[in-house]
């Protein structure tokens, strides 16, 4: 087999999200609240009436409902709900900081118990994971974290087993080992292929972009997208985000290409560059249309 290290081409550099910034925010609060929590649970609370503090810290989650990001907010939500059902103390002076810092720390609480594992209270329902050489991969993950909202992840970062949790995955490759007819991408992807197969994804959304050189390796463009689809199909994954390959005339061939069709999105930085902001947007969008579950 070849190995090339141009086989993951260039990519100009994505802005950064602001996302990011409002979950450190949030996280703070929820760090907050989880410790009133704590203090407040060992006082006994007389369950018969709801005071008016519950009514206010429901109004003051309804702001931070409207700025969060869908993460954030299926976790606002579900502290929401969950306040409906708590009733509050009657120490005046407590009250207030109580009840925010109460359902701060439900919404925290549902997301971490659930693990992401299928509740809409999960703070991270979609995974967005990369695998990456030289760094061109994470850059093209980046940009679909803009356009998704979610944040990028390297896979070494996680193992095989912690994809499950999800219900819905977005994964980036490289195509590395040019030639190859397994562990194409050189990354942590080829350590868990096995592992990833024996998962029992359960019909949940997959889609897979990958990075390719057309004109430097035509023969092999973008051969990881295929092996990491074929990987989490083997899992019982629902595949998402074919892309017609008729519009890549570059090319010679590619295993990544049934009937027509990449089984994913290829990006070619080295040779297309001015076209991969407008083809990740669509493909951002086609996944909306398909059924992922992003913002």
């Amino acid at each position: 087999m070849g190995y090339s290290a141009l086989a993951e081409p260039m990519m100009e550099s994505a802005p950064s999200t602001k996302s990011s910034r409002k979950g450190l925010v949030l996280i703070s609060l929820v760090i907050s609240g989880l410790g009133c929590v704590l203090l407040y649970s060992q006082i006994e609370q007389p369950q018969a009436v709801v005071m008016p503090a519950t009514s206010l810290a429901y109004q003051m989650l309804q702001p931070l409902k409207a700025q969060a990001g869908v993460a954030e907010a299926r976790a606002i939500q579900a502290a929401a709900a969950s306040m409906r059902t708590q009733s509050l103390s009657s120490h005046a002076a407590a009250g207030k900081s109580w009840a925010y810092a109460s359902a701060m720390g439900w919404a925290a609480r549902d997301g971490a118990q659930k693990g992401c594992r299928g509740s809409l209270a999960c703070t991270r329902a979609v995974g967005l994971f990369f695998g990456t050489q030289t760094g061109k991969t994470e850059e093209a993950a980046t940009m679909i974290a803009e356009a998704t909202g979610l944040e990028a992840q390297s896979v070494d970062d996680v193992s095989a087993e912690d994809l499950a949790g999800y219900d819905g995955i977005i994964a980036g490759v490289p195509t590395w080992h040019t030639g190859a007819d397994e562990q194409r991408s050189g990354t942590a992807w080829d350590d868990y292929l096995d592992e990833i197969k024996a998962l029992d994804m359960g019909g949940k959304p997959v889609a897979v972009f990958g990075l390719g050189d057309q004109a430097g390796y035509g023969d092999n463009f973008c051969d990881g997208i295929e092996e990491l689809h074929n990987t989490f199909e083997a899992a019982g994954a629902k595949m998402l985000g074919y892309t017609d390959a008729s519009k890549y005339e570059m090319y010679t061939e590619s295993k990544s290409v049934k009937d027509g069709k990449f089984l994913g999105l290829p990006l070619d930085g080295d040779n297309e560059p001015d076209m991969t902001e407008a083809r990740v947007k669509a493909w951002v969008d086609q996944l909306k249309s398909e059924g992922m579950d992003l913002r």
